[in-house]
């Protein structure tokens, strides 16, 4: 062999060499929400431009939840990247749990992100995680029960319209609800609904010396709406029904509105929907007299747990799962309507996706909702859905636990309000709150 053969060949096995010790193989946790199913079907386009791997851990949300947290706070280590929110980020921020993202390229656009969902991701203005897609909280309906029923949905119900809507359009007979809400138990999942229900009726977690408020008449008259609303109107087992539940039910033709996460919007009106023609959008409500209405803002974001061996190819997934390039390829995959919303304010200015019917309430229910300012009295927390110190997760399922045992009819409004109560404060006393 030629030298100049035999260098070519060495330079070119060096080179593969180099490229496979650059290929990492990385494992990262989601929720089993629609948009996470979508982003694994085009993992091949990511390692396809990367050499890197993906094994995907895919829960229910309750679990994930509960997987991450244990992982995180045990230095575990199973996961290269996780999928977490806006409660969790900042916290563990604060924690050094997470691996700064603090370094993203140029080309990726940092400034992009919404302000309001990349506020929420930060601590001390470093950015911990990166929104794969962001959310509030909307009214879905079926407008053709709507107009049979001779009503019109406003711009901004009311609690009370809701009500009225529900039970004109409720059917037994053809097995429609006149409401699909969450009742699971779980603090991001029934948990967050009655908690933004609660804001809605004028009702707060704790007041500015972190006494639980559970026994103010606010949330008593929330909890007896809901469950009276639920018990008269929505589907039977409701205490037991999350996004996922409500989503196929409301798909199946059987309810004439749910009030949920924004990011239903491309589901409802898809091609898994019989009822996609039919759908229409409006504000999440409030209680009449009440300046709040129930919208809440999140984002699932994906964050780098500190300690992980793979960080450079983690950033490289999230640059590329989180990017426009991203929202461009699902768009000409799949259509405008199907990529992630509510993430970057780039996607809002686009004219194809001004066009799509849900994209505008989408930006304008992120926009209403204010988690320095969340509920009508004064709060010492920041958090819509959530208060955002340590201690919630583990107090707020407990209290969910409670509200979902009152809509299965274990036990009264009075009796779940009594033991929210005794659980919060016991909490807040011995974390040193009180």
């Amino acid at each position: 062999m030629h030298l100049s053969n035999a260098l070519r060949a060495a330079t070119a096995l060096s080179l593969i060499m180099v490229g496979a010790a650059q290929a990492e193989t990385i494992t990262i946790a989601t929720v089993n929400n629609g948009d996470m199913i979508r982003m694994q079907g085009y993992t091949d386009d990511f390692t396809a431009k990367t050499g890197h791997e993906v094994e995907w851990v895919t829960l229910e949300e309750n679990v994930l939840r509960q997987r991450v947290t244990t992982d995180i706070t045990t230095k575990g280590g199973q996961f290269d990247i996780m999928t977490i929110g806006m409660y969790e980020t900042p916290i563990w921020g604060a924690n050094d749990w997470l691996v700064p993202l603090n370094d993203l390229s140029a080309e990726y656009d940092v400034d992009d992100i919404l302000p309001a969902m990349r506020n929420g991701l930060s601590h001390d203005g470093t950015l911990y995680a990166a929104p794969f897609y962001g959310e509030s909280s909307m009214v879905m309906y079926r407008t053709d029960l709507m107009e049979a029923a001779g009503l019109e949905m406003p711009t901004a119900p009311t609690w009370q319209f809701i009500r009225e809507a529900a039970a004109a359009m409720d059917n037994p007979a053809e097995d429609i609800n006149g409401v699909c809400l969450r009742g699971k138990a779980g603090w991001g999942e029934g948990g967050a609904f009655i908690t933004v229900t609660g804001n809605s009726f004028g009702a707060r977690w704790f007041d500015e010396d972190w006494n639980a408020q559970f026994d103010q008449p606010e949330w008593k008259a929330a909890l007896d709406f809901y469950v009276s609303l639920m018990n008269d109107y929505g589907p039977e087992g409701y205490a037991t029904n999350g996004f996922n539940e409500n989503l196929s039910l409301f798909n199946q033709g059987k309810c004439g509105m749910w009030i949920d996460a924004t990011v239903a919007a491309s589901f409802v009106t898809g091609d898994d929907s019989t009822v996609a023609d039919h759908v229409g959008f409006a504000l999440a409500p409030n209680a009449e007299g009440v300046e709040k209405r129930a919208n809440w803002l999140w984002a699932w974001a994906l964050a780098i747990p500190a300690g992980t061996q793979k960080e450079a190819a983690a950033k490289e997934f999230i640059e590329w799962a989180t990017s426009k390039d991203y929202i461009e390829l699902v768009a000409a995959k799949e259509g405008w309507a199907n990529v992630p919303p509510g993430a970057r304010t780039s996607l809002y200015a686009t004219p194809e996706y001004q066009e799509v019917p849900f994209a505008q309430m989408t930006l304008d229910s992120i926009n209403a909702a204010d988690p320095t300012n969340p509920t009508v009295k004064p709060v010492p927390y920041v958090g819509i859905q959530f208060v955002a110190i340590p201690e919630f997760a583990g107090m707020a399922t407990e209290v969910s636990q409670e509200f979902s045992a009152a809509y299965a009819g274990q036990q009264t409004v009075d009796e779940a309000l009594a033991k929210a109560q005794a659980i919060t404060n016991e909490v807040m006393e011995a974390a040193g709150y009180r």
